[in-house]
């Protein structure tokens, strides 16, 4: 893959391949850990070899959050899962958290899910706007709540009762978001545009 084709997505997501506990005595650590961040490539003129060195840089960011959470005595895949997302939601670089796209109005909403597939559990969460890191409510909702998943207000409410962190809609606002929604605003009042309104 070439400079300018390094994907990079709008769509959060992290995968853990495969697991082995570092303390097992019959095989030796064996852990893959796979991220991404979506779905979309930032267009070939406007990625740089210093923004591909920053993207490289916050990936390898959350691949070590999530191989570090694995190593702690009691660390589970889903330990690696938060931890590695929460390094992406707290960066400026991709969709989610800091860096998430502006709805049509304006507004940051987030959205978050985590799933758990030997006990098949899952936790979600959505249009959330003052939660800084999604991904650990949705993984409240899963473990603490009865419900899979929480929108708005009332995830909200919940993530708050859960003391997770919480910041103003403010801290989401990001300038090269905006400037996207404006580009986003302005082709579609352009004559012959029949696409309608987009986000939310």
């Amino acid at each position: 893959m070439n400079t300018l084709e390094l994907p990079i997505f709008s769509l959060l997501a992290l995968f853990l391949a495969a697991t082995v506990r570092a303390d097992a005595p019959e095989a030796p650590a064996k852990v893959v850990l796979a991220i991404h961040g979506g779905a979309g490539p930032v267009p070939k003129q406007k990625m740089t070899p210093e923004l591909e060195k920053k993207y490289r840089e916050e990936l390898e960011k959350a691949l070590r959050a999530g191989y570090q959470s694995l190593q702690r005595e009691d660390g589970s895949s889903l330990d690696a899962v938060e931890s590695a997302i929460k390094v992406m939601e707290d960066s400026p670089l991709f969709n989610a958290g800091k860096g998430a796209v502006f709805t049509h109005d304006g507004r940051n909403e987030l959205d978050a899910s985590i799933m758990e597939g030997k006990s098949k559990r899952a936790g979600a969460v959505a249009a959330v706007t003052i939660l800084k890191n999604p991904i650990s409510a949705a993984r409240a909702v899963m473990e603490k709540s009865k419900h899979v998943m929480l929108v708005g207000r009332g995830a909200e409410l919940f993530a708050t009762e859960q003391r997770l962190d919480v910041v103003d809609p403010s801290y989401f606002w990001t300038r090269e978001r905006w400037l996207q929604l404006q580009d986003a605003l302005r082709e579609e009042k352009e004559p012959g545009d029949r696409r309608g309104p987009r986000g939310g």
